[in-house]
């Protein structure tokens, strides 16, 4: 082979398809995980030793998420987490146990935070921001105070693809968000909406057993 040419470096790729993938860090037989905890371990210290973030126990956390906590705003993860690459989390923000963020959402917990419930699912590129300019006609949108709710989001939730939720939103256990839904309003327990302003459209007590 051409010097040129180096051996592919499949440790590497299989990082970055955990990173994307986190799920697959949970089902790794123990010749992976051999490498892979060490690695998280590392990971995991430097986010702690940088922010204030408590990561609880059998976590993954992608290396090229953006986790952003200061005294005040913690960051508080709890055990089997999993959160994805290019997510981008900003406190205050409490995670419950098995809750997963995949790639690149964006969390603002604002002043009074975001309270994700455990087992809670949300897909990719969501969005949630526990805060709001204010919009009074006398000044610019940017030199108004922010306001800020907080949002929550109760246990085994399913927040779809490219969905949104806005500050002051309550989000009830076991409902699903649509994929592409804007959340304004306040969701009842196992309800399903979609839309833009998000609507009910079903309830999941009604869905068969797969």
């Amino acid at each position: 082979m051409p010097e040129s040419l180096s051996q592919p470096d499949y440790r590497s790729q299989h990082k970055r398809r955990l990173s994307w993938m986190p799920w697959l860090y949970f089902s790794l037989k123990e010749k992976h995980l051999s490498w892979a905890r060490p690695w998280q371990e590392e990971v995991q210290r430097q986010f702690s030793a940088l922010e204030t973030v408590s990561i609880g126990k059998h976590c993954f956390i992608a290396p090229e998420a953006r986790l952003f906590a200061e005294p005040g705003r913690d960051i508080l993860i709890g055990d089997d987490c999993m959160i994805a690459a290019e997510s981008f989390l900003h406190g205050p923000i409490t995670l419950g146990d098995e809750v997963a963020i995949n790639h690149g959402c964006s969390l603002d917990g604002g002043r009074k935070g975001i309270r994700i419930g455990r087992q809670t699912r949300i897909a990719n590129n969501v969005t949630i921001y526990a805060f709001n300019h204010g919009m009074a006609p006398n000044a610019p949108v940017y030199r108004q105070a922010a306001n800020s709710c907080g949002v929550v989001i109760g246990e085994d939730v399913w927040i779809g693809a490219q969905a949104g939720i806005v500050d002051g939103v309550t989000i009830g256990h076991h409902a699903v968000v649509g994929m592409g839904a804007i959340v304004t309003k306040d969701v009842p327990d196992w309800a399903i909406v979609a839309g833009n302003p998000a609507r009910i459209i079903g309830d999941r007590r009604n869905k068969a057993q797969v």
